[in-house]
């Protein structure tokens, strides 16, 4: 089957209970050795984030000329809305889908926090479900005490005018060293990111699940020798429960 035929938000819920590891290990297991491993600088900012989903890319360069002095504070806070009437701006609003995951490609740029805890809860009140960037997320107290699903390399203090600016969507990207395209299925959690290419992404994702059941079933077993409490890492039943309705 083409990458065409195939629905990635269908794909993605295959991908739910999934850890990183697991992906990883499949990945090899059909010989896609540390293809779509993500620089493992490119972090969730707070633990305990996961998230899977289709890619929806971004791709940006350096800004070619400096934001111009504004005279007024007026003009101070809206330096984003005169810098983007200027230069112009491609947004991703009307291509946003809920389970969407948001890949930025910074091409390089210093430091700029072009995700920040505003417009980053914009596109997830759109219905992505995540979002990854190789550069930096800026206000990130509020990204975290909101808990907003952002993997960044760097955390950041400057904003976009003058710094940084959006060239092409839906494309394909390099990010953190691996190839993102449209579609792509996009996961995180504590260990990092890692990008599935949607052709084998549903191969990849019944090898990933006798994975992380074979794990769950050793580690209850060790649960139990230890009187240790079960907890949703070792719940087999809800797992499998889940991935009947694909069978």
């Amino acid at each position: 089957m083409s990458a065409s035929e195939i629905d990635p938000f269908e794909v993605a819920k295959l991908y739910k209970y999934l850890r990183v590891v697991d992906v990883a290990d499949a990945m090899d297991g059909i010989g896609y050795f540390d293809i779509g491993l993500m620089d493992p600088e490119i972090r969730p900012l707070w633990l305990g984030m996961k998230f899977w989903g289709p890619a929806l890319t971004i791709r940006c360069v350096p800004a070619n000329r400096p934001m111009w002095k504004l005279d007024t504070t007026e003009d101070i806070v809206n330096a984003h809305g005169i810098w983007f009437k200027e230069v112009g701006n491609i947004g991703i609003r009307d291509l946003i889908r809920p389970g969407h995951v948001i890949v930025t490609d910074t091409g390089g740029a210093k430091e700029v926090g072009y995700w920040g805890s505003a417009n980053s809860l914009g596109v997830i009140a759109q219905g992505a479900v995540g979002i990854v960037t190789d550069g930096y997320c800026r206000d990130t107290a509020e990204v975290a005490l909101q808990r907003t699903p952002i993997c960044a390399r760097r955390r950041g203090r400057t904003i976009i005018p003058g710094r940084i600016q959006v060239v092409e969507v839906q494309a394909t990207v390099g990010c953190g060293g691996a190839q993102v395209r449209p579609g792509d299925i996009v996961g995180c959690d504590d260990d990092g990111v890692i990008v599935v290419p949607i052709e084998v992404a549903q191969e990849v994702a019944t090898h990933a699940r006798a994975i992380l059941l074979a794990d769950m079933h050793a580690r209850r077993k060790l649960y139990d020798q230890l009187g240790m409490e079960h907890d949703a890492t070792v719940d087999i039943e809800t797992v499998e429960a889940y991935y009947s309705q694909f069978q």
